[in-house]
């Protein structure tokens, strides 16, 4: 598989349904898939999905240590809920660690290099170590446009991550916070909007983990 060759496959898909591409894509990765989660606001959705198409889907999860309390009740929320299969992945360094050597506290949006340290350490390095012990043909996620307009020409429902050498799947890229409380009312999900993530700061700052997504042929 290469670039051109998944980019080809989202005409054959354009017609599906996030959930029905969520189960495409679980048929194409020969028993290698993987859905990854922060347990950010309306995380549940992508679980949700995922299990409806494989009910012991691997869910790959960094706890770099630092999330809200309401996060931590929120993942275990959906892991009970869902029964999630998840494979949790922490840094080698842990939080107090970090934060004692770092000011004591989780950075905030305008500190650029503190933001950056503790992406690298605390979340690129636990996340890419689980890609790779893992190994999955097919990584589905829950990009969204809406939450990504900066690149938001560039994303399509599936594309190939050069990084980890797999096929990338995106099936709500297209939904709006409008679908995404319709599902989650018609679910009865829960749902968790009290989130802060040390490795963006903002929602416009990249952390790194989608990095690859853009390559020099968009």
């Amino acid at each position: 598989m290469n670039f051109d060759q998944a980019n080809a496959l989202n005409a054959s898909v354009g017609a599906l349904s996030p959930l029905e591409l969520t189960r495409w894509a679980v048929a194409q990765s020969a028993g290698k898939v993987v859905v990854t989660t922060n347990f950010r606001p309306y995380e549940s959705i992508i679980l949700h999905m995922g299990t409806l198409a494989q009910a012991d889907i691997p869910v790959l999860w960094v706890d770099h240590g630092t999330n809200l309390p309401e996060t931590y009740r929120f993942a275990e929320k959906c892991r009970a809920l869902l029964a999630l299969n998840i494979h949790a992945f922490v840094p080698k360094m842990t939080a107090a660690h970090w934060l004692a050597m770092n000011g004591g506290q989780v950075p905030m949006p305008d500190e650029v290099e503190r933001v950056e340290s503790f992406s690298r350490i605390m979340k690129l390095e636990p996340f890419e170590r689980g890609m790779r012990e893992m190994a999955p043909t097919v990584w589905i996620t829950a990009l969204r446009k809406e939450q990504n307009p900066q690149r938001a020409a560039s994303l399509q429902p599936v594309m190939w991550d050069e990084k980890f050498q797999c096929l990338k799947v995106n099936p709500i890229l297209e939904w709006t916070s409008v679908e995404m409380d319709a599902y989650l009312a018609e679910f009865e999900l829960p749902n968790e909007r009290t989130y802060y993530d040390p490795a963006k700061g903002d929602e416009k700052h990249e952390c790194g983990l989608h990095a690859k997504l853009v390559t020099d042929k968009l």
